[in-house]
This record gives structure tokens, C-alpha cells and sequence, in this order.
């Protein structure tokens, strides 16, 4: 028979939402099904997926929460008489926090309503290529046919189930901002970029928080930048427990968690006790109830994750999938919200555009914000070679930092160009203050295949921070490996 809709989506984060809406635009028949299985730890939550709920959205309003934190400090500095010491209410923050992501997930709701997509609260799995079986909390089934799927399921925090109590006494970001009250003596083990921004509010609203690293940190960026990063974090004030990994977590009288750890550089074992131990380890594709075996949609067998081509199709012709579930692809916000609009337009509305992932721009919100757009120092050498890649740098002060007397050693900006003629540039990175709103700008720049000459020509908004950008002068870089190949 025929298929009750044009396009079925599973999963209600930003990818699969703007994937379904577009889609209704064209006058087609949509449905989205959803459902949020509760953390290890009973955390839930509402429509809206990952950057609405437990990601971006309530990260950064506790990272501006610190932010407000040091401007009070500063304040002094430019005539502001403020009582001295200041204190923060975690439970005032987390509430106000909670209330607008609630919002959010209403707002959700009644988006899909307007548009008169079909929203069924249901898990999700493949009973044949054309039909998804849904199963809702309280065990009713439900059976919806579709001519096209797209899975937009994402991911999940994943635990270090090699480490004895990890599971049981510890919490994810899917758990930090949906607390009640204040997680106190904070450790966050291992060092994604989650990890570190988590790690800088909660020292920004006064508590005691420490980073254990195992190696370097934020992966996959550019390593001068985040080096400068984390010895801004230490000057901030967040403890680096470095070259370490933990072994054990138990739980104490009074509910304090005593971790044991492994010091790789001294080879000896220590301890401390915490109130909360936050794993950062990554996150893994939402994708074992699925049932994608059954019909044949192939994952990459490492790391879990959908393997689509430049349609984002998968391996069966009418199944699609998008965002952080699919190989190789950012496991940004934005990313799934484009590719699926364009996804829904090529479906629907006889286009043909597909989703370019090249210099797509990002920040990291620790204290001093980290931007970046394009390749980075490392990625350019191993692409085009160190005699081919020219670095242009400088360090500079905030004016702002200036009457507030804070310290800007870690300020920070560095153009990654191809050394001939054209110098067209390759990645562009900056640390300071709105380092999210200043490579923005540029990131536009970029991708219309901005060169150094042509930004030298720019004229910068004075005094500003991104004008710094518009003066950087030439060094040269030594230390890559310029014998490593590929892209």
C-alpha cells in the first residue's frame, strides 16, 4: 500500500527539526518521532535535541553566568562601588537556565504544530526500509510507513566503563545542567572541548574544579592555540592534573567521591575526594535500538557512526541520515541544521545543492573564548608541507583589559596562509574576548577564498579586539612534522 508520509524523521534535534519543517514548506506530509532515553544517572529532558537542552544553549548561558562573574571584578576598576565578596547561587542560575530551555522544547512543539508536522513522542526502530516501529514509555506500539527516512538521531556522552565506579558514581553534561544544586568540588576527567568549557564556569562562579588530561588537549584543533587556552584556564584559576588518568571511583560517607588516579610522569598513584566527578570522553552515535542492520544502512564498524555519501544518503536509496550521527561530518549545531534544509530541498523542492563542510567556523566558550575557521597550524602542514604553509601571529591586549588591569598573555591570534603569490588563507584562529562574534566576520572571508594581501587592505573598526586581525605580521614556524602526507 501506500506510505502514510513523504518524510519521516527520527529524532527531534536541530538537524532533524529543520530537516522536517523545511520539508512541510512543500506542502508535504511529515512526521517526526522522538523520544529521550533518561541519562544513567535519570536525567531527562525535552524536544529540541542535544544544542537545546544539554549542549550549546545552557552551556553558554553558564558560561556568561562566569563571564558576569569577572566583570564584577572589573567593575571596580571603572568607578563601580560593589560590596565585596560576592557570592553565586547555583540553584538561581540553573532555574533561570532550565526555565528558557523549557521554553525551547514548548516552542518546538508548537513550530511543528504551525507547520502541521506529525510529532509522535515514541522510540524509534526499523521494523523494514519503509516502516518504523514506535514504541512509547509506557510500551504502546505504533507502527508509521514513509516513503523517505531521515535519521537524525545524534549521540549520547559516553562513560569510561573501564573505570571501576565510573558509571555508577559519576555524571555527564547531560547531567551538569539539568542539577539543582551546585555540584560543588568538581572534577572533569579527560579533555574535550565540553570538558574544558564545563570546567571554566564552574571555576568562574567560584568552585573548585580540576581538569585531569591523560595527553593533550582539544584534539583535533590547532595545539598552540589550545595550549594557550588551557594556561589561561590555570592562571583562571582551574587545577590541571596533568598526564594523569583515573583508575576508581568510590563513594564516601556523606555522598564525596574518592577518585584514584594513575600519574603517568612519576608512576605513582594519588587520590583526592570530589563532590562530582564529570566525565567528558566523548560522545557516541545514538544508534543501537535502531535495528539499522536489518535494513542494511551501513555504519563504520569503529566508530558507529552512519556512513552517507554527499546526499547525505546511506547505504539504502530512500534512507537518509544527518548530523553528529553521520562519518565524518562536524559534530556542530549549525552543520545539521543546514544539511538538513538542503536535504529537504533537494527531496522536495527540485534542488540540487548539496551541503558544503568546508571552513565551517567554531568556538570553544572557555573563559578566554577560542575561535577558529579553516585548517589548522598542524592540518596545513600535512596537507600542502611546512616550505609551503606561511604562519602570520601576534599577541595583543584587549582595551578592555587595560583599566581592569587582567592579565593578556594568552591573547591571541594566528593566520595560517599558502606561502606564494596569492597567500590565500587556510584557517584563522583567535583567543580573547567574543571570539565567537569576531571569526564569524571573518569566516565569510574565508570561505569566498580571502588572501593575506586582501585582508591586509582591510580596514579594522577601532578599538576592537577583531581589528588586531588586520595588522598581524609575519614569523615563521618550526617544530611540524612537514614529512607527514594527506589531507
Amino acid at each position: 500500500g501506500k506510505n502514510e508520509y513523504d518524510l519521516l524523521v527520527i529524532g527531534g534535534g536541530s538537524g532533524g527539526l529543520a530537516c522536517a519543517k523545511e520539508a512541510a514548506q512543500f506542502g508535504r506530509k511529515v512526521a517526526v518521532l522522538d523520544c529521550v532515553e533518561p541519562s544513567p544517572q535519570g536525567t531527562k529532558w525535552g524536544l529540541g535535541g542535544t544544542c537545546v537542552n544539554v549542549g550549546c544553549i545552557p552551556k553558554k548561558l553558564m558560561h556568561q553566568a562566569a563571564l558576569l562573574g569577572g566583570a564584577l571584578k572589573d567593575a571596580q576598576h571603572y568607578g563601580w562601588n560593589i560590596a565585596q565578596p560576592v557570592h553565586h547561587t547555583w540553584s538561581v542560575m540553573a532555574q533561570a537556565v532550565q526555565n528558557y530551555v523549557k521554553s525551547l522544547n514548548w516552542g518546538h512543539r508548537v513550530q511543528l504544530q504551525d507547520k502541521k508536522v506529525k510529532y509522535f513522542n515514541m522510540k524509534g526502530s526499523f521494523s523494514d526500509p519503509h516502516t518504523i516501529r514506535g514504541l512509547t514509555k509506557a510500551g504502546k506500539e505504533t507502527f508509521v510507513t514513509a516513503e523517505n527516512i531521515v535519521i537524525a538521531t545524534g549521540g549520547r556522552p559516553k562513560y569510561p566503563i573501564h573505570v571501576a565506579g565510573a558509571l555508577e558514581y559519576g555524571i555527564t553534561s547531560d547531567d551538569l545542567f539539568w542539577l539543582k544544586e551546585s555540584p560543588g568540588k568538581t572534577l572533569t576527567p579527560f579533555v574535550f572541548n565540553v570538558s574544558l568549557e564545563c570546567a571554566g564556569f564552574l571555576t568562574g562562579i567560584g568552585l573548585d574544579t580540576t581538569v585531569m588530561m591523560r595527553s593533550i588537549p582539544l584534539r583535533g584543533f590547532d595545539q598552540q592555540m589550545a595550549s594557550l587556552v588551557t594556561e589561561h584556564m590555570e592562571s583562571y584559576g582551574t587545577k590541571f592534573l596533568k598526564r594523569c588518568f583515573p583508575t576508581k571511583v568510590e563513594k564516601l560517607e556523606g555522598n564525596r567521591l574518592h577518585v584514584t588516579w594513575k600519574n603517568t610522569d612519576l608512576g605513582t598513584e594519588e587520590t583526592d575526594s570530589f563532590d562530582t566527578v564529570m566525565w567528558a570522553v566523548g560522545r557516541a552515535p545514538d544508534t543501537e535500538t535502531l535495528n539499522l542492520e536489518t535494513v542494511g544502512v551501513k555504519t563504520n564498524s569503529e566508530t558507529g557512526k552512519i556512513v552517507v555519501d554527499a546526499r547525505e544518503a546511506t547505504s539504502v536509496p530512500h534512507i537518509y541520515a544527518i548530523g553528529d550521527i553521520t562519518e565524518g561530518r562536524p559534530e556542530l549545531t549549525p552543520t545539521a541544521i543546514a544539511a538538513g534544509k538542503l536535504l529537504a530541498r533537494r527531496l522536495f523542492g527540485q534542488s540540487s545543492e548539496l551541503m558544503d563542510y568546508d571552513n565551517v567556523p567554531t568556538t570553544v566558550f572557555t573563559p578566554l573564548e577560542y575561535g577558529c575557521v579553516g585548517l589548522s597550524e598542524e592540518a596545513a602542514v600535512r596537507c600542502y608541507g611546512s616550505d609551503n604553509v606561511e604562519v602570520y601571529h601576534a599577541y595583543y591586549k584587549p582595551l578592555e583589559f587595560t583599566v581592569a588591569e587582567r592579565d593578556a598573555t594568552q591573547c591571541y591570534i594566528k593566520m595560517v596562509c599558502l606561502r606564494e603569490s596569492e597567500q590565500r588563507i587556510l584557517g584563522l584562529h583567535f583567543i580573547g574576548p567574543n571570539a565567537g562574534e569576531v571569526i564569524q566576520g571573518f569566516a565569510l572571508g574565508i570561505k569566498c577564498g580571502a588572501t593575506y594581501p586582501q585582508l591586509m587592505k582591510t580596514i579594522g573598526i577601532h578599538p576592537t579586539c577583531a581589528e588586531e586581525i588586520t595588522k598581524l605580521h609575519i614569523t615563521k614556524r618550526s617544530g611540524l612534522d612537514a614529512t607527514v602526507t594527506g589531507c
